[in-house]
Parts: structure tokens; C-alpha cells; sequence
């Protein structure tokens, strides 16, 4: 099957690499010309904590997509995906798809462009980092499902869970949606993290107060994720019973919420989230704006407060425009406001 992957980045990359080494007719589509010419001229190399390798690769910028598209691997950051949705609805086959391996809560945007018969899931909690033109550094290994939106167990998301399997073990699920509010609201707590100059295990574990502030956190989140009727589902390192036991006082259900991520995150070559990576080396927008707003706008329809996840996007926002330094007391602030 032909597929194009629009975003070659971190995740893309590394998925695209994986389909052409195991002998897939892939497309990577990115913005970056340098990283285009890198990948066409030499293949693209996926460094890995034991070593490296490098598969030939089809690439090609945005404008030069087909134009006819069967299945796409959307794979750009969250506040791109509209300006990508305008050049692959128009292309997208009448049987085609597009697969969400962003985080975020996507995949209704998607749905409102192309359909939501053409649109499916996927829950990526493997980690990678761009790190250079026709370079990308495999991050550590973590889950990967996918899933129609409405539940349904086809065989297009069973093929899909197949060829996916060529990159890492892929599940599929019937609760897509609880899977990615899961990781969207857990997510709250990684963008936290890249408000200081640390690695991820040193934040869980900086003291009880930031532990506390992080529970109530994702707490928020989960409260909206709960409001749309959303079942949230476990992953990897994230159990969405420890926080809510957590938030309502449980310290040791606490204390097993940010082990968890600690272990996870040491067990990771990369050990500093992909926002870090964008304000600190890269220096450019992150997507935060587009997640945290998704929750937000949701938070206000059903009347729930989330003081913590605003004034963390006010945060971000000021270290995206160099009015603020990474800092531990960006994170005080934080547990100043923190119920918990």
C-alpha cells in the first residue's frame, strides 16, 4: 500500500524509516527543504541507544504532495494541522484515511475536514527527537494503538495495527478517544516539566508541593475529559485511578503516579520533553498553545475552572517570547496556586 507521511520529524520519521526498511512504497512530506535534501540525498538514520541505521527514503516538501492520497500518517505538530488538512482533504481518496500519530486532541478537527469515516486514532507514547536533517534519535519505546473513533473493531485498523507493527508492537482499541484524552491530560503534566531546565524524573521528583501541583494538574484535565463523556484509559506509565485518588488525598496512590514516570523516563535516552526541545534548542513555538487551548475551550462550555492549566499556558507563553527563563520558580508558582 502507498502511504504518505506528512510531518517527518521526530515521530514521523522514525515511523516512516521503519515502513521503508520493511519494504513499504512510503512518501515523507515535511517543510523543511534542508531536511528533504538530507533524506533524499542520503537516506534517513534513526540513532538508537545501541547504535544506528539508515534506510533510503522517498521525501518531498508540501507542494510537490500527489495528487491522490490513500492513506496519510498525519504527523505534524498540533497548530499545524490545519494548514495540512488544506492540502490533503482536496487529495484524500474517496476510501483513503488519514491516522493521527499527533498529540492532542486532533482527530475531531481531522473528522470535521475529511470525515470521520476517514479519519482514525493512534495513542504514540514512544519518544523521538529530531535532531538534525535526515537525522532523528529514537527516544525509548512506549505504547501504540490505534482505533476508529466510533469503537468499531474493522479490518482497516487490524491492517493498520499490522503495518504499524513494522515500527513498534501496535494494538488496536475500541476506546481511541479515552486513549488520547489520557495521554492529552497527562500531557499537561510533561509541558509543566519544560518550564525548567531539567530532566523529567527531576521534576516528578523535586519535592511533595510540585508532586501535589501536578496531581491537581492533570486532576484538571481529567475533570474536563470526564465532562464530555470521556472513559479515560491507562498507558505505559499513566493510571488515571492514581490521580484521582491523589487529588482527593491519597499520598501513596500519589507517590505511585510520579514513580512511574520517574522509571519511565530513566529508562528513555530522551529525557526532556519535545516542548524543552522547542523553547530551549529550537527555539520556536511550541504546540502547547493548541493543546491546552483545546482544554481549556472544552473547560469553559461545561462551567469547570482550571486555574493551574491557564496560568501554566501563560507560562509557556512567556518563555516562547523571552519574557521569562526556564526556572524552578516557574514552577512555584505553579504549587502557589496548586488546591492540593
Amino acid at each position: 500500500m502507498a502511504l504518505t507521511i506528512v510531518g517527518a520529524g521526530a515521530i514521523g520519521g522514525v515511523t516512516g524509516a521503519a515502513l521503508a526498511r520493511a519494504g513499504h512504497d512510503v512518501l515523507l512530506v515535511d517543510q523543511a527543504a534542508d531536511h528533504v535534501a538530507a533524506m533524499n540525498a542520503g537516506g534517513l538514520t534513526i540513532v538508537m541507544p545501541d547504535g544506528e541505521w539508515s534506510v533510503p527514503v522517498r521525501a518531498a516538501t508540501p507542494e510537490a504532495l500527489p495528487a491522490r492520497l490513500a492513506l496519510v500518517l498525519l504527523a505534524v505538530k498540533a497548530h499545524h494541522t490545519p494548514v495540512a488538512l488544506d492540502l490533503i482533504a482536496p487529495r484524500l481518496a474517496g476510501d483513503g484515511c488519514v491516522v493521527s500519530l499527533q498529540n492532542g486532541l486532533n482527530e475531531p478537527l481531522i473528522a470535521a475536514r475529511v470525515g470521520a469515516a476517514r479519519t482514525v486514532g493512534c495513542l504514540v507514547n514512544w519518544a523521538a527527537d529530531w535532531v538534525a536533517p535526515g537525522r532523528i534519535q529514537h527516544g525509548g519505546t512506549g505504547a501504540f494503538a490505534v482505533g476508529e473513533l466510533d469503537g468499531r473493531l474493522t479490518a482497516r485498523v487490524k491492517d493498520l495495527a499490522g503495518l504499524l507493527g513494522a515500527v513498534t508492537p501496535t494494538q488496536v482499541t475500541t476506546n481511541i478517544l479515552g486513549c488520547k484524552w489520557a495521554k492529552h491530560v497527562y500531557g499537561a503534566l510533561l509541558v509543566a516539566t519544560a518550564l525548567v531546565d531539567a530532566h523529567v524524573y527531576e521534576v516528578v521528583e523535586r519535592s511533595p508541593a510540585v508532586q501535589r501541583m501536578l496531581i491537581a494538574l492533570v486532576a484538571e484535565g481529567m475533570a474536563v475529559a470526564e465532562a464530555e463523556g470521556v472513559r479515560l484509559e491507562a498507558f505505559d506509565e499513566f493510571d488515571p485511578a492514581w490521580y484521582r485518588a491523589g487529588r482527593a488525598g491519597d499520598a501513596g496512590a500519589a507517590d505511585r503516579a510520579m514513580a512511574a514516570i520517574a522509571a519511565q523516563y530513566r529508562a528513555h535516552t530522551k529525557t526532556k520533553t519535545g516542548i524543552w526541545r522547542d523553547l530551549a534548542v529550537r527555539r520556536r513555538k511550541t504546540e502547547v498553545e493548541a493543546h491546552l487551548g483545546a482544554t481549556l475551550e472544552r473547560a469553559r462550555r461545561h462551567g469547570l475552572p482550571m486555574p493551574l492549566t491557564v496560568r501554566l499556558l501563560e507560562l509557556i507563553g512567556e518563555l516562547e517570547t523571552g519574557r521569562r527563563a526556564m526556572a524552578w520558580e516557574n514552577l512555584d508558582e505553579l504549587v502557589r496556586l496548586s488546591p492540593i
